[in-house]
């Protein structure tokens, strides 16, 4: 079985243009999401799968590796799965989705995803998600809001705030997605031979195509804080966080002491 992370990146983000490339305390901020992917001891191999050369360079200057893929892909994930058909990931195998703008990331969250589908042979999907902790997280269209069934699995994924809180459930827990996604192979390719469905396209949201399709997307819990980087305001507020947690702060001198991800013994 081989059990590979791949990292979707490339420089048109309307939000905020060449995202993978800016600097987070003085590296590219695709180099600390590959850096810590890479110290998961799970991990087979570490792939950005990317179609602009910029990207690619960067990835080998600092001693990844990547792949080129198509310019047309609208959804990170078919870009990953044309990376996954490239690699020749097939029956058997895990491809982990590790979204290029989550750079507090820590390696016991891709342990925790890849986990479930080691244990339960049946299981084709799994997805890290997290509390939402306050009510601007909650209509924050840039935070993919989760409803999931009472077996954990995810009913429906939107930008908007989702349950609402206005019609007397204030018990309902609050869940966002984090993009930690981990596949069979085979169901990546799956997902790359689908059709957009309308609530993907509605919501603008990768899993709504599995959803749709009754594809199963086990939801699991992860306690560690994260944010992922959307705007330039984002990746600021990511330094601050970085900076005020312990855990956070060893990945990121391992990484700019040029230590060796699987050095790295500590998962938090």
């Amino acid at each position: 079985m081989r059990i590979v992370a791949l990292i979707p990146a490339r420089l048109g983000s309307s939000r905020f243009p060449n995202k993978p490339l800016a600097p987070l305390f003085g590296r590219p901020m695709i180099e600390h999401v590959w850096y810590r992917a890479s110290a998961s001891r799970l991990l087979t191999d570490v792939v950005v799968a990317t179609c602009d050369a910029e990207i690619r360079d960067a990835v080998d200057a600092f001693g990844g590796r990547a792949v080129m893929t198509s310019h047309q892909h609208e959804r990170g994930t078919d870009r990953i799965a044309e990376a996954a058909a490239i690699l020749g990931l097939g029956e058997g195998d895990i491809a982990v989705n590790i979204q290029g703008d989550e750079p507090m990331l820590l390696p016991s969250m891709v342990d925790q995803a890849v986990r479930p589908l080691l244990d339960d042979a049946a299981l084709p999907v799994t997805n890290l998600c997290a509390m939402i902790e306050s009510d601007a997280e909650h209509t924050d269209p840039n935070e993919i809001k989760v409803v999931t069934n009472l077996s954990g699995e995810a009913l429906f994924m939107s930008r908007s705030p989702v349950p609402s809180n206005t019609r007397g459930a204030p018990n309902v827990p609050r869940i966002k997605q984090v993009c930690v996604i981990a596949f069979r192979a085979p169901v990546l390719a799956q997902f790359a031979g689908l059709e957009q469905t309308p609530l993907e396209r509605a919501e603008s949201i990768d899993m709504m195509r599995l959803i749709e399709n009754g594809v199963r997307v086990r939801m699991v819990p992860s306690s560690v804080r994260t944010f992922a980087v959307d705007t330039p305001d984002g990746l600021r507020r990511v330094e601050q966080a970085i900076e005020q947690d312990d855990s956070q702060k060893r990945f990121l001198t391992a990484l700019l002491q040029q230590v060796s991800p699987r050095a790295m013994v500590e998962h938090v």
